[in-house]
């Protein structure tokens, strides 16, 4: 169980909220175009459960009732996501125009997210052209949304993206390009480029990314172990830190990207307001093991330059991740001194943690803890200035359907309805103690 020691007080106008994404939570299929996911879903054995998200939540049409929760719940903010597929659809952004209503009603500072994975199904990121798509949707949202929403995020988790959806082929759109997947990376990171400034033409000024990052830890001292250690957290952190922070790709990389690298360089570092980290564990690497291997649902090709290794000695999530709240302090402090002044305030962006149940103990442990190793960071010195739990709703988990419940709130997905999880008491406790 949690510790009843009171977390810390942190700085005033700390924002603390709550994330979703549209494609894990809106339903409504209907009314928007179709997206990468919903072609993958509909391949047989490509979702754990055989699910879709057709339904999820069924936010679109019950999403007062949500906004109803968080007013409840107490958050500063709601990260959502603006659906591509759905803003092109007839009508399309009128269903975010009233959410942003609702929310600023209830109290709650609206923080879209321009992507969240959910690409429609025309468009392809190993295009460049996909980047340009992407600003001209960009300009079309805060055109209509931009008199109220003033905090934006450009994109989610590109990393992720490239290697599970374009790299090892377990999300949309479901390729095995492996290392052939770079453009994609790149494209992303023009697009996140060309979407700032389509944000400050239209007069934005609180501007940032989602990005997932975490400590890598080599499996041993031995040199084998270590450079692959340092080749995946070059893969999975300075890939996506290093040109938006740093204005230039990590050393042998730029080589490997499609066209003018270092004009595109400049567009992809346009400055930004703030820099979000998603963060869930630390990843243990070391050198190739010479076979295939499966690592948290995910297969591992042999042809890799490294292998993901289990962490001992902690306990795990649902997921199978282990729970390791200093390695987020840890994280911290690595890009404190990685980028100095030229990392941007931080705002954690996602941090959560699957397991079921209404009693959920083990949550409430898991978020005490990172809230307290986050406090840590502060202290420290590192300029935090938010924190977003995963999620409000337990949600369509992505190739793993429905059956990872990352909720503050159970959904019961056969009647749609909502049940306040003991974690949701415990956050909002929190969120009145820390204004107290």
């Amino acid at each position: 169980m949690a510790t009843t020691n009171p977390i810390p007080r942190f700085p005033a106008g700390f924002l603390w909220g709550v994330s979703t994404s549209a494609h894990q939570i809106e339903g409504a299929v209907d009314a928007r175009e179709p997206s990468v996911w919903d072609l993958f879903t509909a391949e047989p054995g490509r979702v754990r459960d055989g699910s879709t998200a057709a339904v999820a939540c069924d936010h679109v049409h019950r999403h007062r009732e949500d906004v109803a929760l968080l007013a409840d719940l107490g958050v500063d903010a709601y990260r959502f996501s603006v659906s591509w597929p759905r803003v092109r659809a007839e009508g399309g952004l009128d269903f975010y125009n009233r959410l942003v209503d609702d929310l600023l009603a209830a109290g709650v500072r609206p923080v879209p997210t321009l992507f969240h994975w959910d690409l429609p199904a025309d468009l392809d990121w190993l295009e460049r052209d996909t980047a340009e798509r992407f600003a001209e949707h960009v300009a079309g949202v805060v055109a209509r949304l931009g008199d109220r929403v003033t905090k934006w995020i450009t994109l989610n988790e590109p990393a992720e993206h490239t290697l599970l959806g374009h790299a090892l082929g377990v999300h949309a759109p479901g390729r095995t390009l492996l290392f052939d997947a770079l453009p994609v990376a790149h494209h992303q990171l023009l697009a996140h480029g060309l979407a700032v400034r389509a944000l400050r033409a239209a007069g934005a000024f609180d501007i940032g990314i989602a990005n997932s990052h975490g400590p890598t830890w080599p499996a041993s001292d031995d040199e084998a172990d270590v450079a692959a250690a340092d080749f995946y957290d070059t893969l999975l952190n300075r890939l996506f830190a290093d040109p938006l922070l740093l204005g230039r790709y990590p050393e042998g990389v730029g080589e490997l990207m499609p066209g003018d690298v270092e004009a595109d360089l400049k567009t992809i570092a346009e400055p930004i307001d703030w820099y979000g980290i998603n963060y869930y564990a630390p990843t243990r690497v070391g050198a190739p093991q010479g076979a295939e291997i499966e690592f948290g649902g995910v297969r591992m090709p042999a042809e890799l330059p490294f292998s993901v290794r289990e962490i001992e000695g902690y306990p795990v999530t649902d997921f199978g991740w282990p729970v390791v709240p200093e390695a987020l302090t840890e994280l911290l402090a690595l890009f404190h001194g990685r980028y100095g002044d030229q990392l941007p305030p931080v705002v954690i962006t996602e941090n959560g943690c699957a397991y079921e149940g209404l009693d959920d103990a083990d949550r409430i442990t898991y978020l005490d803890g990172h809230v307290r190793a986050l406090h840590r960071a502060v202290e420290a010195g590192v300029d935090v200035r938010g924190y977003f739990v995963w999620s409000l709703l337990d949600n369509f988990e992505w190739a793993e359907g429905y059956g990872r419940r990352f909720g503050l709130v159970h959904v019961d997905f056969g009647t749609q309805r909502r049940t306040p999880k003991a974690s949701y008491g415990w956050y909002r406790a929190l969120l009145r103690e820390q204004r107290g």
